[in-house]
């Protein structure tokens, strides 16, 4: 009989233990959320918008040249081009060298609007512009002569 007594006494001290534990969280948590939302240095999380949505909020929108090539070339410089609706150097990018959607391989590189390998050009060997003398050729980007 005792040692019933005991486990019941046991089992009725651990649910009482687990119910002041439990509200006392909660009441935690409400003091919390209470306390975080009156903050004027914290502010709430913003409601999740859609990518849908997002990229209609695009920001740069007024960056957009719309087919127009005196835009780029007031904001951009003399060889920037509207491609994709955006102003690009098709001198320099890899994704648009010399004309719109003109994409240089892997190991090539643009330089002055036409896509060259920097490790083998002898005009451009190892960075753009940098031409090997007469009688000298380019290896790994390293201009050599014999």
């Amino acid at each position: 009989m005792s040692n019933i007594i005991k486990v019941v006494f046991m089992a009725v001290v651990t649910i009482a233990l687990t119910i002041t534990l439990i509200s006392i969280s909660s009441i935690d948590d409400n003091q919390e959320k209470t306390s975080l939302t009156n903050s004027p240095l914290v502010k709430p999380f913003p409601k999740r918008v859609s990518r849908f949505l997002a990229e209609n909020n695009n920001p740069r929108v007024a960056d957009h040249c719309k087919k127009d090539d005196e835009i780029c070339y007031i904001l951009e410089g003399k060889n920037s081009t509207c491609c994709n609706n955006k102003c690009m150097d098709l001198t320099e990018d890899k994704h648009n060298c010399g004309a719109c959607k003109n994409k240089c391989k892997f190991t090539s590189s643009c330089c002055r609007g036409e896509c060259v390998n920097l490790a083998y050009d002898k005009r451009n060997c190892g960075s753009c512009g940098n031409k090997c003398m007469p009688g000298g050729y380019c290896i790994y980007g390293l201009c050599n002569y014999a």
